[in-house]
């Protein structure tokens, strides 16, 4: 009976023990497959960018007002050319499709499908296989493990002359700011201009959502004027800043209509874009107020006109004033002297008419005030 006491008292001290042990051993590892270790990997290095690189604020979802239109930016156009030179790379530069594309062949940045009715989709479904896209419009490449590598010279980077570009204009209420914002981007292969055809046609590859791509923008020195050759900004301000200028070829609409489907002339067209510029300029103007803050060099304006025309005002009553006081002094002075001149006529009548001997006159005259 003592024995199996004794075993029980044992047994109790060594519980604890065991459970501490049981407790420190290190958990089974997690197995990690390559899919899973490599998306990660994207994640951190999208995570990081976006940290080193921080772009504009988001477009808030609870805006008062809100209008998304779709521009097509050519990149033949001097204000557009930052995005396209240089053509080849040149050491560390490289123009906008480069960079987009190598973005996307080293999966960091996500491509997604471009679809007939020209509408971007940013779903998990929508996502767009890279060797398709290449097998697709005829770009070579190399396949090595499952990694895809494409040389620069097989890199379509003069081709991509043209961009689609949807931008959000919106009215934030909260901060009182009017802005517009880039959403999403488009690049475009203009092929089948030869000697016989002057007609290039238009090849949509894939959108790209501009909040994906924006950290990684913010990376890329832009050259923005061909009078100063220092890279003193990025392709994410040059976004940012709205530098870049296209026609409006689309807006989002109930009936999901193009400007192509119910304009049926160029005329018609250019009026239409017009419209829409001046629906949007105008819309600005009366959240402002007749368009004194709309207008950047109109700014502080009020204030000016106000204090001009009341500077204006008293310099005028007080050149009034001033004539009127010219005026009165003048005909004052003629008085005066017409005064004068008669008095001595008078006196010099006086003086002749009265007899040698006869004692002065004495006249007393009232002064005039």
């Amino acid at each position: 009976m003592n024995y199996m006491k004794r075993i029980i008292i044992l047994l109790l001290l060594l519980a604890p023990c065991s459970l501490h042990q049981i407790m420190a051993q290190p958990a089974k590892r997690r197995v990690v497959t390559p899919a899973a270790a490599e998306q990660t990997a994207k994640t951190t290095a999208t995570d990081r960018a976006s940290l080193m690189f921080p772009t504009t604020a988001a477009m808030p979802e609870d805006v008062v007002w809100k209008r998304d239109i779709y521009r097509q930016l050519e990149l033949t156009n001097d204000k557009n050319a930052p995005m396209y030179y240089p053509v080849e790379p040149m050491g560390k530069q490289v123009n906008l499709f480069t960079y987009l594309f190598r973005l996307i062949l080293t999966g960091r940045v996500t491509a997604y499908t471009y679809k007939l009715d020209g509408n971007e989709s940013f779903d998990e479904k929508d996502k767009l296989a890279v060797k398709d896209m290449l097998e697709r419009y005829g770009i070579y490449y190399e396949e090595n493990n499952g990694r895809l590598t494409v040389a620069d010279s097989d890199v379509p980077s003069a081709e991509a002359t043209r961009y689609y570009l949807k931008e959000s204009i919106y009215m934030d209420q909260r901060t009182g700011t009017f802005r517009a914002k880039v959403t999403a981007l488009c690049p475009i292969l203009m092929r089948g201009a030869d000697e016989f055809s002057t007609d290039a046609t238009p090849y949509p590859l894939f959108w790209v959502n501009y909040d994906d791509v924006a950290p990684w923008l913010a990376k890329l020195p832009m050259m923005p004027s061909n009078l100063n050759n220092v890279t003193n900004m990025t392709a994410d301000d040059f976004f940012a800043m709205n530098r870049y200028e296209g026609k409006i070829y689309k807006t989002n609409n109930m009936q999901g209509k193009v400007l192509a489907n119910y304009c049926p002339t160029d005329s018609d067209m250019v009026a239409e874009q017009k419209r829409i510029e001046k629906q949007i300029s105008d819309f600005e103007k009366n959240v402002w107020g007749n368009g004194f803050l709309a207008d950047t060099t109109k700014k502080d304006s009020l204030d000016a006109q106000m204090a001009a025309k009341e500077e204006k005002s008293g310099k005028g009553l007080l050149f009034g004033r001033k004539k009127a006081g010219e005026k009165s002094g003048t005909a004052s002075a003629k008085s005066t002297g017409s005064a004068k001149s008669g008095n001595a006529a008078a006196t010099k009548k006086e003086k002749s008419a009265a007899p040698a001997n006869a004692s002065p006159r004495v006249s007393a005259r009232r002064q005039r005030r």
